[in-house]
């Protein structure tokens, strides 16, 4: 095998789930019996039929007397029917000792059980007492307030239905008919194993070249969320003995077992090599067209689903719930899941790989025209029973490796294999990553800021969700004028005037003054090629340095073209790596993956690196018309006024405009 084989059989979707399912446990798993204080999120294995009736006697349903109705009749507030009141009074637990006649009457209280003779349970407030009399004011009918043995079920009845997910509703119903026990499909137990040197558990130092376990993490608690037992096997180096060896120990006690990572056909990836000698049958599929997820490797033994699972968390999860999931489910007794789905377009154009079938990660937004007037969400259909496209789909665009974007993304978008484009503002069909898609209170799309975090985060304390889509000024004002975003963060300078942001607004927008802040150089400390100098000779230096490694920005943002204007056209080295947050770039050269770029002075104090500056900037706030007066717009525009928030801000190196 050469160092880096090519899959050699990459094979379409369905037909790798139609290999899986044919090779792995069809039906549920083995019968078992636990105690109802055990049962919960459990599947009920058999029917389950009611042994008694409920309730087991008549009994009356409110505190009254218990009397024949047609002593009643004719009964009102000016002509009461007077009864003789029995001295036997019934309370709970007690069975009556003696009848009721015709003209008697005999109090009773709720859940009492009713005596010989009475048919009906005239209310107490209905009632007055005189000496040993009973006056009763209202007629009652036969039957009134009396719950009659087995109404709410009968001796024989079938209560719950096997297969039936045992929620508290169906837990109180088992006690009900005194189930003490119950027999439930057994739990599938799940072993998740980690493979690879670099991996580390949450909370060891990191260390250059290393990577936090999250797979096993969320890979687990999916597990859960089916009902099954997650057995977090903890990670595998690089050593395919100690591999193999852990893969037959997990085989032996765990139904489905699940390896992340190696799945590739590298020398380094042994989680391969060890499921290819598996055999009955072994390897059914190892590389399906998908996008993300191709390496995917699908196997069994002894109808025992074995996964390898791509090391990229995105990847990860998605070939978790493609393939893994609806094995589970089987195992579990479980129906199969059902997706919710919605309507939108999409916000960018999207290029896709043709032959592969990819799943895009969206956020939704709502779309509300500039020159309409806010309202309310809908659910999709319009009065006249069409649908009407209210949201819009964001490509998170973040990539497999992303580790953040499965757990802020809404939904997916499938796109065909044969599919290669998708225009910007086509409709889509979006599936939900939960049940319900509950939007954010407020959406903000363009630039980043270390301030704008910081008003989000007060946001979110008092109580509203919302939403940052990062994707730069320039595609943040045309959010902002396509009605797609309550508020576009913005830093845009007009080389004409000098001005920032306030040349590029039209009239159905409004700017609101955010905050003043420093864009400059950042480099290490005492890097001699920057340090003592100034911006412009310090880059007319490094410019031409094939040692000198800058951090760009993504196009379209306000600091890109700052960057092209100072550059005047040279591309350094690393000119290409554009990364989309001024974090991102401080980060890269307190790395050392990078030794210059250009950011706002906060992000480069934050990550300890010497700044030289460049231009003061102003970034502001942008909003459209017609979403001025929502109330968590509202909320924004009183956190940023506040004086508390300009000391928080001003902590940051950023100065709150005055206007």
């Amino acid at each position: 095998m050469s160092s880096q084989d090519q899959f050699l059989d990459v094979i379409d979707r369905d037909e790798a789930e139609r290999r899986f399912r044919a090779a792995t446990a069809g039906g549920p798993l083995s019968v078992e019996v636990v105690s109802l204080d055990r049962a919960l999120g459990r599947v009920l294995a058999e029917d389950v039929r009611a042994t008694v009736d409920v309730p087991s006697f008549d009994r009356s349903n409110v505190d009254g007397y218990a009397l024949r109705a047609a002593e009643s009749y004719g009964a009102s507030e000016q002509q009461p029917r007077l009864l003789v009141l029995l001295s036997e009074e019934i309370a709970t637990a007690v069975v009556p000792q003696s009848p009721v006649e015709r003209g008697e009457a005999m109090a009773i209280a709720t859940g009492g059980m009713l005596p010989r003779g009475a048919d009906a349970v005239v209310m107490v407030e209905h009632t007055d007492i005189a000496k040993s009399k009973v006056l009763v004011r209202r007629a009652v009918s036969p039957g009134a307030n009396i719950a009659y043995a087995g109404t709410d079920m009968a001796a024989g009845e079938l209560v719950l239905a096997a297969g039936t997910i045992l929620t508290s509703r169906e837990t109180g119903v088992l006690a009900a008919v005194g189930c003490a026990n119950v027999a439930v499909v057994r739990q599938p137990r799940v072993a998740i194993l980690s493979t690879g040197d670099e991996i580390i558990p949450p909370g060891e130092p990191m260390r250059p070249g290393l990577v936090y376990d999250s797979n096993s993490r969320i890979l687990a608690d999916a597990v859960r969320e089916l009902g099954a037992e997650a057995s977090e096997l903890g990670t595998v180096g690089d050593d395919l003995v100690k591999l193999r060896a852990a893969v037959a120990e997990a085989l032996e006690v765990h139904d489905v077992v699940l390896i992340s990572g190696g799945t590739s056909k590298g020398a380094g990836d042994l989680s391969y090599r060890v499921v290819s000698e598996l055999t009955d049958p072994g390897i059914v599929a190892h590389g399906v067209a998908l996008k993300p997820g191709k390496p995917i490797c699908l196997a069994a033994s002894r109808g025992k689903p074995i996964v390898v699972l791509p090391g990229f968390p995105t990847s990860a999860i998605f070939t978790f719930h493609e393939f893994v999931a609806p094995a589970i489910r089987r195992l579990a007794g479980l129906p199969a899941g059902r997706k919710s789905t919605v309507i939108a377009e999409l916000a960018v154009r999207v290029n896709s790989e043709i032959g592969r079938t990819e799943y895009l990660l969206v956020s939704l937004v709502e779309r509300v025209p500039a020159s309409s007037a806010r309202q309310e969400p809908s659910s999709g259909q319009t009065d006249s029973g069409h649908r009407e496209m209210r949201l819009v789909a964001w490509p998170m665009g973040k990539g497999s490796g992303s580790v953040t974007t499965f757990s802020r993304a809404d939904g997916f978008v499938t796109i065909g294999r044969h599919c290669e484009i998708v225009e910007s503002g086509s409709p889509v069909e979006v599936t939900l990553l939960g049940r319900e898609l509950a939007l954010a209170d407020l959406v903000v799309i363009g630039s980043h800021c270390l301030g704008l975090d910081l008003l989000l985060a007060e946001m979110h304390r008092r109580g509203w969700r919302t939403k940052l889509l990062a994707v730069g000024s320039t595609a943040g004002l045309d959010a902002a004028r396509r009605g797609q975003c309550d508020v576009a963060g913005v830093h845009l300078l007009d080389p004409t005037t000098g001005q920032y942001n306030r040349p590029f607004l039209s009239p159905e927008l409004q700017l609101v003054p955010g905050y003043g802040r420093m864009q400059g150089v950042a480099f290490r400390p005492h890097d001699a090629r920057f340090a003592g100098t100034n911006v412009r000779e310090a880059i007319a230096a490094v410019a031409q340095d094939r040692d000198c490694v800058m951090v760009n920005r993504n196009a379209g943002s306000g600091t890109r073209i700052l960057i092209d204007q100072l550059l005047a056209g040279a591309e350094p080295v690393g000119y290409q790596v554009q990364p989309k947050s001024h974090t991102a770039v401080a980060v890269a050269i307190a790395q050392g993956r990078a030794d210059w770029g250009i950011c706002i002075e906060s992000a480069a104090r934050q990550a300890g690196l010497d700044f030289l500056p460049l231009q003061a900037e102003q970034y502001d706030f942008v909003f459209p018309m017609s979403r001025l007066s929502r109330p968590a717009v509202v909320e924004f525009r009183a956190i940023l006024q506040d004086p508390q928030m300009a000391r928080d801000l001003g902590r940051l190196n950023l100065r709150v405009a005055s206007g």
